[in-house]
């Protein structure tokens, strides 16, 4: 049964403000991890589970993708995570092995008096426009003439983005990309961009909190953000043409045209075709060292992800987040016999 955004667990704001989630008691080697703050609530989850479940304990700092990766190629973490695919070049380069765990999607969400969730109908053309400066108000003609009945406010656009180095931001502008030539051109993609407008925020969590407390604001987390912090979402317009609500038979709709077959498994899953689909889905994935220093730390990272594979899609699903395809899931773990321990020797086996 699908598990529709209003339905599903929530968590308190105040546990998703904290940047740390942590489980090392009474554990042996424990798990470190940092990066990407866009799965850092299915992690939480999982780790949370995990620790029962397998007796492996995780500490996850969500500081973000561009922070997480300097970590992983510093080797102070056991694994990196990101929204945004390393370049295949910095993975030869510093011996890592790249995998993703989950799909997630992101939602432009709004803090607009009167309007309901899901109520406003946005398209690409028009977030860019936002972001470009171009439409400053609520009540602009364009996004008038999309939303017949809705009564906007003469209210001015707030627009808020990643103030860090961010793979959430890298789907959110890839997307923008694909849908206006403007935004191509003058601002590009990146996990760092420079902004024409509006103000920045600290992770998903910041962004999700200057939104709620921004009269006429708008900005773009990852679901899970709005779901926990009970955030105004809106519908996008997508390749088909259609006004598509974000709930997980849309996001499933989308992630069903993803190519896994790519180098890295750096799948694209921004602007897919399909009736129905969600156009702004993206993987996260983690990196790992091909030579850590520690085995046995290695091996329990690959024992957690593992354990994920096979016990966390139901977790995955309440926050609605996608899980990944059996069969990718299968060619992910072919991967994991490359990492070696200090004496040469595989840490994993299946």
């Amino acid at each position: 049964m699908l598990i529709t955004r209003r339905s599903a667990l929530f968590t308190s704001a105040a546990a998703l403000a904290a940047p740390s989630i942590g489980f090392a008691q009474g554990a042996a080697a424990p798990v470190t991890g940092a990066g990407a703050s866009f799965p850092a609530p299915i992690y939480q989850k999982w780790a949370e589970a995990a620790r029962s479940g397998i007796s492996v304990a995780v500490n996850y700092q969500s500081v973000g993708s561009g922070a997480g990766l300097a970590q992983i190629r510093n080797r102070t973490v056991d694994f990196g995570a990101s929204d945004a695919p390393m370049p295949a070049a910095q993975i030869a380069e510093g011996k890592f092995l790249q995998f993703p765990t989950v799909m997630g999607s992101l939602v432009a969400i709004v803090n607009l008096p009167g309007i309901a969730d899901n109520q406003l109908k946005m398209t690409g053309e028009i977030l860019a426009d936002i972001y470009l400066g171009k439409i400053t108000r609520w009540n602009d003609p364009r996004i008038v003439a999309i939303n017949a009945g809705v009564t906007l406010p003469s209210l001015a656009i707030a627009p808020v983005y990643r103030a860090d180095g961010s793979g959430t931001t890298f789907i959110w502008v890839s997307y923008l990309s694909a849908v206006s030539p403007e935004w191509k051109d003058k601002v590009g993609a990146g996990t760092s961009v420079r902004w024409p407008v509006g103000n920045g925020a600290r992770g998903n969590e910041g962004v999700a909190a200057t939104v709620r407390n921004t009269r006429g604001a708008i900005g773009y987390v990852e679901n899970a953000y709005a779901i926990q912090n009970r955030l105004t979402s809106t519908q996008l317009k997508n390749k088909a043409g259609n006004f598509v609500e974000p709930n997980t038979a849309n996001f499933t709709a989308a992630a069903a045209n993803a190519d896994w077959t790519v180098p890295n498994f750096a799948a694209s899953i921004i602007d897919t075709a399909g009736a129905n689909s969600w156009p702004i889905v993206g993987p996260t994935w983690v990196i790992v060292p091909l030579e850590p220093t520690d085995a046995t730390r290695a091996l329990n990272t690959l024992r957690f992800f593992d354990w994920a594979y096979k016990s966390g899609d139901a977790l995955a699903h309440e926050l609605e987040y996608i899980p990944l395809p059996d069969a990718v899931k299968t060619a992910v773990r072919a991967t994991w016999s490359g990492v070696k321990g200090p004496n040469g020797a595989a840490v994993w086996s299946a």
